[in-house]
């Protein structure tokens, strides 16, 4: 397992590496900074002194040799827009993405998981048919439709729920319920299909012949072994919640990650937009070592 770890460190290591020399000079092409942090009537000599104090002046090259000797005492550099360190705005911004992407997935999984597996219990069956047809639906709705009706339903018209902020929970309700939508018809379909094959196996026939009951041939017996794509379907939607639910962050202007990820690009903000890079790569990785984790709890055979 240890061996394990460090091919997968050291593959994640030299990936990050090639993302942020790809995206420091990317981002060097968006345009000049000076044109947005200056106001439009400043002078030659106005430009070339903030050029100069952020080294803008140099050559790309020296640029990126200067950050990366940054890097190296890790230094991310400084925000332009809020004049602090670069680092310290993102983890601020993926501190509330964090919590969004617990909460959400949290209900998510065990949403799904329940009916789900309930569903394949009988299939073609009244509960499994409304499960499959509302499933298919949150599945296809793409995230800034669902966020624009609920805004004009829950805020505009009926004054329930606040449109933007997160001072009280209520301000949680419609990020929340928008990103549960997407992820919960995914993997209730993934979990569905999975408990349609594990329960057809002989082992399952055989404990309903020993009349076991129910919950417990769904939840002990199957679950279990239906688990293995699920825990990949249930990482991968979390891994993409945790880099940021740009569109939902952006419409109800919760101040997370992909919020900041736009707004920095925007207003060019380089040091920002690598730092929010770094921090979304080193998420994905956990991620994807929590998932191959799991999967060695879950079978044992992995772990050899």
């Amino acid at each position: 397992m240890k061996s394990f770890i460090s091919k997968r460190a050291l593959a994640s290591g030299v990936s990050l590496i090639g993302l942020v020399v790809l995206v420091f000079f990317l981002s060097r092409l968006t345009g000049d900074p000076t044109d947005l942090y200056l106001p439009l009537d400043a002078s030659t000599e106005m430009r070339d002194q903030f050029r100069q104090m952020h080294g803008f002046n140099d050559p790309l090259i020296v640029q990126f040799g200067r950050y990366v000797a940054d890097l190296a005492r890790l230094d991310f550099g400084q925000s332009l827009r809020q004049a602090r360190p670069a680092m310290d705005v993102v983890l601020e911004a993926f501190g509330w993405t964090f919590w969004l992407a617990v909460i959400t997935m949290s209900c998510v999984t065990l949403a799904a998981i329940v009916i789900g597996s309930l569903a394949a219990f009988r299939v073609g069956g009244i509960f499994d048919r409304i499960a499959t047809f509302f499933s298919l639906i949150g599945a296809a709705a793409p995230d800034f439709w669902l966020a624009i009706v609920a805004i004009v339903i829950f805020a505009v018209k009926l004054h329930w729920l606040p449109t933007s902020g997160t001072g009280t929970p209520w301000h949680w309700i419609l990020p929340v319920s928008v990103l549960f939508i997407r992820p919960f018809g995914l993997i209730l379909q993934v979990v569905r299909g999975s408990m349609i094959g594990v329960l057809s196996s002989a082992y399952v026939k055989t404990a309903r012949a020993k009349g076991v009951r129910t919950p417990v041939i769904i939840f002990v017996h199957g679950l279990r072994n239906a688990m293995l794509p699920v825990i990949t379907v249930i990482g991968d939607q979390a891994a993409a919640i945790l880099n940021g639910a740009v569109v939902v962050e952006t419409v109800f202007g919760f101040p997370g990650i992909g919020k900041l990820m736009i707004d920095s690009i925007l207003l060019r903000d380089f040091a920002v937009v690598l730092a929010v890079i770094m921090v979304s790569a080193l998420a994905i990785f956990i991620m994807n070592l929590l998932i191959d984790l799991a999967y060695a709890l879950l079978d044992p055979r992995i772990r050899y």
